[in-house]
């Protein structure tokens, strides 16, 4: 039986808006066509992960006070992140962990969370707490050169800059700040991205074209997923679409 190895940072930590919903989906879509779900998270204290033996590594949104707390333990484990990168290991982010695999955060107060600096972009909080990029959001991104809407939901003050790769561009929302063209980073086996939701649950082809991904990689050869039973999950995009899309 052919299995992903699923990794879940800080699942205790890193949870907002159903983040937790995108590992429900992996697993479910997975073991609907036949294949093993292998789910280990980390947290702080447990033992270090060798995140390049993972197919797959999950980690959600959280608060500043959140990140600041993990961000040392996370900072631990920068060249063995890295070297799971670059060996094809894919890494979905969502929020507060694709603020942390950049530069740095820098909050309200000032304060900086140095990040990983695995990528070249950077996120800086604004003065006022009041405003956020919150609700709806609607991207167009390219998934093996399909375009695809991608639907979710924002909640951050914080705003990224000198993202060179895109996640894709904004619909509808505001994306990585206020007023954005883009939202959230690609790069290949990355996806990180503002969209909690889950992501997962309103976008089924983004998560077979992650799971595909991994397996592809994992046995060297193109895997074709068996079609799912998606008729519910695509009828509420479609109402879902055409209400954000026409309110613009």
């Amino acid at each position: 039986m052919k299995e992903l190895k699923i990794l879940y940072l800080y699942p205790d930590i890193l949870e907002l808006y159903g983040d937790y919903g995108n590992i429900q989906v992996l697993r479910y879509r997975l073991e609907q066509r036949g294949f093993k779900a292998i789910v280990e998270p980390y947290s702080i204290g447990d033992t270090p992960p060798d995140f390049k033996s993972y197919d797959l590594v999950f980690a959600g949104g959280g608060a500043d006070q959140e990140q600041g707390i993990l961000a040392q333990d996370l900072i631990k484990y920068k060249s063995s992140i890295k070297e799971a990168i670059e060996n094809g290991t894919f890494f979905l982010l969502i929020c507060g962990a694709y603020q942390l695999f950049g530069k740095y955060y820098k909050g309200v107060e000032g304060d900086i969370i140095p990040g990983l600096e695995i990528f070249d972009y950077y996120t800086e909080a604004i003065h006022d707490r009041k405003q956020r990029c919150i609700g709806n959001i609607v991207i167009e991104a390219e998934l093996n050169g399909k375009k695809t809407k991608i639907i979710g939901f924002e909640n951050h003050g914080g705003q990224t800059f000198d993202v060179v790769n895109p996640f894709g561009n904004v619909l509808f929302g505001n994306g990585n700040k206020f007023g954005d063209t883009q939202e959230g980073f690609f790069m290949d086996n990355v996806i990180a991205t503002y969209l909690h939701g889950p992501l997962l649950s309103k976008n089924p082809e983004l998560a077979d074209f992650i799971i595909k991904c991994c397996l592809n990689r994992k046995y060297d050869e193109d895997i074709v997923l068996e079609p799912l039973n998606d008729e519910f999950e695509n009828k509420c995009r479609e109402q879902l679409l055409d209400k954000f899309l026409k309110a613009m």
